[in-house]
Parts: structure tokens; sequence; C-alpha cells
């Protein structure tokens, strides 16, 4: 079966060689398939000289686009259009206008469909606005009217310039621009110059210690040219590496860190996952983080760490509770938000079981009622150490996982068997005589129905955990903004000033002379003293010129040579 071999199946190779056979393709089978195969396709939003995203564009009466800084300086230098090679000026350029969506997509200014690849796209010659041809076909073409859809400028149907038609890939296609065909350059010399500079194509930011090589060898080379253009040997070499160090350091802000903002979430956005499984949507790249609201940031477990207060007025007494945040976040976001609707004013205790519990929080009274603050069940908090394990707790009351809304209980004695099955968002620090009071009305027996209605009068929050956590954030906020303020005018005094004495100037040079701080002042007081002294010496003298001073006693040595001396040599 193979070729010339006895082998019963054909190698890839043998299949891909220019004599293959297909019995529904025939002979040839790779030269068809090579057919075509140089169709390289240009997208819409692409410069047709620099193959790049273009900035400002502009286009052709055949509706060529191109980037206005490509395509001056290769109409300059050749005068022709790089795709066709037929000759263009640059008053002949039309400058196109897009719009733009909040994302920065294009998009059409009357529909805002987002421009694709398979996009019919057309322009209008007299005002450079770019729509899509469903649109212009709608409201211009069928309708008769022939005046633009956003400045309201006449036109005609020549005026109609396509951009992009799906259907005609041939004007998009590269392989059939003249220049690429020809290979010419579409570069300026700087941008060859660049090109072929190996040193500007090398990241040094990630090189370490073979960086600062790399940055000697280059100031040694602009040095060297330095030399030859100006023919000076003795030229320095300081000025080319100051020069580098300004590019480099330029190069480095140009691509800042993009700081996580401090409520962005641990998940993403999801826009690229949900553009790769649908194709309605606009392709997505980026994996950046959802952003959380204020709301959303505080209901975080752990984070709103103060506790806040709460006081229960009934008809039997008041009752004081603690409020823990920091373990059932939304469900004590919820308890407060709904006393601060007065969504609890006049609601009843609807059930009343002694060595058990009280709940209540049903404005309906019969137990089946109520809602949240978001109009809607949320889930369990079970996170922590909270237990049923003292009387006086206050947890969420559910008919199953997740289904918590307004109705709470508060038990009368440790419940075990409620943990993890209800979430615990407070206890009662005061009016437990309130408490014994209510564990002893008296009940019907069949639904535990207090006889005498148990009424909650108000309830009234006089310390809210968020307010302060806000309130917080908002100085701490304020204080960094100040010193962002403080540090941009060139900081404090403290931070002028070096660990000397001397004052540093807004350039980062220390002032030299003129100093007044560091351990030089003593020195120059020193100095300044001695001077005071000898000159208070001087007069000291002028004015005792006349008197006469003592004669210093001598010291008396006594004769002969017992005394321990030479004694006296006189008479050698």
């Amino acid at each position: 079966m193979g070729k010339g071999t006895d082998k019963l199946y054909i190698t890839h190779s043998e299949w891909a060689s220019e004599d293959a056979y297909s019995a529904s393709a025939g002979s040839g089978v790779s030269k068809n398939k090579a057919n075509g195969t140089s169709f390289k396709r240009l997208p819409f939003n692409f410069c047709a000289v620099s193959l790049q995203p273009f900035f400002h564009p502009v286009c052709t009466d055949d509706g060529t686009i191109f980037d206005l800084t490509n395509i001056l300086p290769w109409l300059k230098k050749h005068g022709t259009n790089p795709v066709t090679g037929k000759p263009l000026k640059s008053n002949e350029l039309i400058k196109l206008n897009f719009a733009k969506n909040d994302e920065g997509e294009y998009v059409d200014p009357v529909t805002y469909k987002v421009f694709t690849d398979n996009t019919h796209i057309v322009a209008v010659k007299s005002t450079g606005n770019v729509f899509a041809w469903d649109t212009v076909e709608r409201l211009n073409v069928k309708a008769k009217m022939w005046r633009d859809l956003v400045s309201d400028e006449e036109f005609t149907r020549k005026d109609i310039i396509t951009l992009q038609d799906p259907q005609n890939l041939e004007a998009r296609d590269l392989s059939s621009f003249k220049y690429v065909k020809e290979g010419v350059s579409t570069l300026t010399d700087e941008q060859e110059q660049a090109r072929n500079d190996p040193s500007r194509n090398v990241n040094t930011a990630t090189l370490g210690n073979a960086a600062k090589i790399l940055k000697a060898k280059e100031a040694v080379a602009l040095a060297r040219q330095q030399r030859e253009a100006t023919k000076d040997p003795n030229s320095s070499l300081s000025k080319p590496t100051k020069t580098f160090v300004r590019e480099s350091t330029s190069s480095k802000s140009d691509n800042p860190t993009k700081s996580i903002p401090y409520n962005a979430a641990q998940y993403t956005t999801g826009k690229a996952a949900a553009s790769l499984t649908s194709t309605g949507l606009t392709p997505y790249t980026s994996g950046e983080r959802a952003i959380l609201t204020d709301e959303e940031y505080m209901l975080k477990p752990k984070r709103v760490k103060q506790k806040g207060y709460a006081r229960i007025q009934t008809n039997f007494g008041d009752l004081t509770l603690e409020l823990l945040p920091e373990f059932a976040p939304r469900a004590v976001w919820n308890f407060i938000q709904l006393a601060k609707r007065d969504y609890y004013k006049d609601v009843i205790f609807h059930r009343n079981i002694r060595h058990f519990m009280i709940q209540g929080g049903d404005p309906t009274g019969t137990g089946k009622g109520g809602q949240s603050c978001w109009d809607k069940n949320f889930k369990d908090e079970f996170d922590g150490p909270n237990v049923h394990g003292e009387r006086g707790v206050v947890s969420m009351a559910n008919k199953g996982p997740g289904t918590n809304s307004s109705q709470f209980f508060i038990t009368y004695r440790p419940a075990k068997h409620l943990d993890r099955k209800h979430t615990i968002f407070g206890k009662v620090v005061g009016g437990m005589d309130t408490l014994d009071r209510l564990e002893n009305v008296p009940v019907q027996e069949s639904d535990k129905r207090p006889l005498e209605e148990i009424v909650m009068e108000e309830v009234v929050v006089f310390v809210d955990p968020f307010e302060e956590f806000q309130k917080e954030k908002r100085e701490r906020d304020t204080d960094e903004q100040e010193k962002e303020m403080v540090k941009k005018m060139g900081g404090t005094e403290d931070d002028r000033t070096t660990w000397t004495g001397k004052r540093i100037r807004g350039d980062g040079t220390v002032e030299k002379e003129g100093a007044t701080g560091g351990v030089g002042k003593y020195l120059k007081a020193a100095k300044q003293t001695d001077k005071k002294e000898v000159k208070g010496l001087v007069e000291d003298e002028i004015l005792e010129e006349w008197e006469m001073s003592e004669e210093p006693v001598r010291k008396k040595f006594k004769a002969g040579g017992g005394g321990g001396g030479f004694g006296n040599f006189d008479s050698w």
C-alpha cells in the first residue's frame, strides 16, 4: 500500500507529498490545500502601514485605514499609497471619528453595537463619522434620509466609504499589499536604528547585575561615537552615562505597576471566561479582580471586630443586646438595618417556650412571615467560636439552611443542639430580670403562644459597629492623603534635614555652606570663642601695659654635693 513498499498503511510524509492521491479529491491533494494558505487578515482597528492598532485613524477613498503618525512619514518619503502603489497626497486623507463605549471598545454611535472583525463598517466621507452598515442602511438608505446621524450634515450615496466588508475579505488581505509583496520597510530611520540596537530590545530591569555591564558597554560605545564625531580623544564618559540613566528611568515610568484596590475581591470579574465560552460577547483577556461595594466589603467575616449594642424595649421591660459582627456580619447588619427602619416596632414575640427560648421578629405575628433588609433570605454564618452555651444567646430563626430573614430568638438556657444550625449574632448583657419575667408569661399549650402579648415597642441601636468602622476608615484615608500631600511637597521638616542637621534642598542636594546644624556648629562656636578669648587677652595686656609685674620666686638649691645634685663646676 505504501509507495514502493509492502507496508499496509500510508505515512504522513507520503500523504503530504505533492503526488499524494485521494479518492475524493484526486491527485495533488497537498497542492489544493496550499491554495490560499498565505491569506492573512488585517483587523479593522489596525493601521495598514504599521500593522499595529491605530490611535489617530485616517482613510483613503477606497476605505484603507492608516494611522496618521505612520502614513505621513511614508507619504513624505514615497508619496504613494503603500497598499495599492497609486499616488497619494496627505490632503486626500479623511479623518475618521470612531465612537467608544465605557470599556474603550469601538461601537456604532447610534445602536452602540460593538464593532468586530465580522461587522460591516462604513464611514461618511464628508463628516468622517463611522457607523455600522446595518444602521446606515436602515436609517439613511431605506428611509432616503441623507443626513449624518451624528452631526446632521447632508451627504450623498457616493460619500459612503466601506471600511470593512465581511463578504469581501480580499480588501483586508495582508499578502495583497504592495509594500508587503515588494518587501519595502515602513519604518523610519530612527525606528530602524532603534530596531538594530540590541540594547533597546533587552529588559534591563530583569537582568540584575548583568544590566550594569550592558549600561557600561552602551556608555562606552556612545562616548566613542561622540569622540569620533568631535575628534576629541579626551571627552569624558560622564555625560553618556547620565543620558542612559535618564532613558532607563523614563522607560521604567512608562510601565507603572497597577495597585490593587482595597475593596478588590478574591475572584475576577468573569468577563474572560464568559467571552471564551460565548460567541455573543466581545473577547476579553484581562483577569482583573472584581470590585466589591462598601457593603460587601464590610460584610466579610473578621473585618468589623468592634461590637455593637442595641436595646429592645418591651411592655415587660428592656433588654440590652451586645451584637457580634466579627463572625456574623450579615446577621448583625440585617438586624441593625431593620431596626433603623422601625421594622420591629410593635411586633410581638409569637412563641415562648419555658426553659428553652422566646421567638419574635415576624410582623404578621404568625411565625411564617418576615423579610430581611435585602428582601430575600441570606445564608448562614457558622464560622467562629460562638455557641449556644449560656442563657441570653440571640440567634436567627430559620426554616432550614440558608433561609434567614427577620425572625430571631433568645435562649433561656444552653442549647448545644442548635449549634451550627442557627446563626448567633448577639447576646443579652442587660435586663436579665426582664428575661425572667418574659419566661414566666403563661402560654397556650398547643402552639406556645403567650396568653398576654409580649410587644417589642421599639428597637434602638445606640452603637452601630459598621458606622464606627466606616468612620475609622475615613480617618485613615484622610491621614494617608495628608501624608501623600506632605510627601509631594517635600516632606516634613525632619524629612528635609539629615542626621547631621544639614538641610536638604528640593532637588535632593544637601546644603554645605551656611548650615546651622550638625557637629560642625560646635567646632565653629569653639573657634569663635577662642578668638574672643584671645582678643580679650590682648585688650587686657594693653590695659595693664604700665603695671609692674612681680618676679616669680626662684627655687632654692642646696649648696654642696649632699643634695643629690652635680654641684658647682666653676673650678673646672
